[in-house]
């Protein structure tokens, strides 16, 4: 802590991936905050400004993390807030490749720079309950403590894996450090724009046939009251971080007012990669292996040791839809996609039931 920093509360805070929605959000809540005396935003030299809005109050660094060095311990860094990772790939940002890219490789260059800072107090990192995977062989709740049974199929799964362990090997090396991952369920909010609320937004929603998981969410502004927590107070470990309760996907489809669509699980695929086309958000394997399977978490070691428990799933989706109601203007052209995937789902129910005669 800098002299004069209130106790528990570091005085100059690192928040990473502050040109995304998340870390800017983070930054300007943890600048506004008196305890906190600076706060510093990195982000790649490339990083759009759509935010800047926010962020008055944060001083901004544009500098990739290859190039991080000792530029924290020259900054004098009490805590680091590692927020910019990439949950899905983009094509017209160098794909999958780039993914990994920016997630492993510059979590491993964060880390390394972490380590040279010798002022540094607290690691605090953002992680995702696909960390988890999603398979047929899950157990009906995860523990922190639970190990997934297969190795997720998606890029994005596979990642939290390796940077978990990369953040298991800073620990070791580190043990003076707080360092507190948080496994996040997938957001929701009448703010937030991911992945999943583009898919609840869509005219029709594909789902597979016979098949209706179990999904936790967590509503964007209790994501903000962990992180917030987690740099103000000491919170050391690993922490399931979910709206208590589930919602199947048949119930959230009924209450966003949106119609499912049945289709046979390989063609789920396909009916992700035509959203991708009418713009609704990039789907990648861990996206269709959620709703596919399915995830549940236990969130009894947060509620514990935060004292803090997150509305219910439940409470947040609503909060979702009374935000969007009246759903997405549709075009002709996607009204016209929508009922060829309509029509292509009965076709391949019908060839499957002849297959089967």
């Amino acid at each position: 802590m800098t002299p004069g920093g209130t106790p528990g509360a570091p005085g100059v805070v690192v928040v990473t991936g502050v040109g995304r929605y998340l870390g800017a959000h983070v930054a300007a809540r943890l600048a506004a905050d008196p305890r906190i005396e600076r706060v510093i935003g990195i982000d790649p030299p490339e990083s759009p400004g759509e935010f800047a809005d926010l962020l008055d109050g944060v001083e901004r660094i544009r500098v990739d993390f290859e190039s991080l060095g000792g530029l924290l311990a020259d900054l004098d860094v009490d805590a680091v807030v590692h927020l910019a990772l990439i949950t899905a790939p983009d094509r017209q940002q160098g794909g999958r490749s780039a993914m990994k890219e920016q997630n492993v490789i510059g979590t491993m260059q964060l880390l390394a720079a972490c380590q040279r800072a010798p002022r540094l107090r607290k690691l605090v990192v953002r992680s995702s309950t696909a960390a988890y995977g999603a398979s047929f062989r899950d157990p009906a709740v995860f523990t922190e403590e639970t190990e997934p049974r297969e190795v997720p199929r998606g890029g994005f799964g596979r990642d939290i894996l390796d940077i978990e362990g990369y953040v298991r090997g800073f620990r070791r090396r580190r043990p003076d450090v707080t360092a507190t991952v948080l496994r996040f369920a997938p957001f929701i909010g009448s703010t937030a724009d991911t992945t999943l609320t583009r898919y609840f937004s869509q005219p029709v929603v594909p789902t597979v046939l016979g098949r209706d998981p179990r999904l936790q969410f967590l509503h964007f502004d209790d994501a903000l009251e962990v992180l917030h927590r987690s740099v103000v107070e000491d919170h050391p470990g690993t922490y399931n971080v979910a709206g208590p309760g589930v919602l199947s996907l048949t119930q959230a489809i009924r209450r966003a007012g949106r119609v499912a669509v049945p289709v046979l699980e390989p063609a789920l695929s396909g009916a992700a990669a035509l959203a991708r086309t009418l713009g609704f958000g990039r789907y990648g394997l861990d996206q269709v292996d959620l709703f596919v399977h399915g995830r549940v978490v236990d969130t009894t070691r947060l509620e514990q040791e935060y004292g803090f428990t997150p509305r219910s799933t439940a409470a947040a989706f609503d909060d979702f839809i009374r935000a969007h109601h009246g759903g997405v203007v549709v075009t002709r052209d996607q009204l016209a996609a929508a009922e060829r995937l309509v029509l292509d789902g009965i076709r391949q129910v019908r060839a499957a039931v002849r297959e089967g005669s």
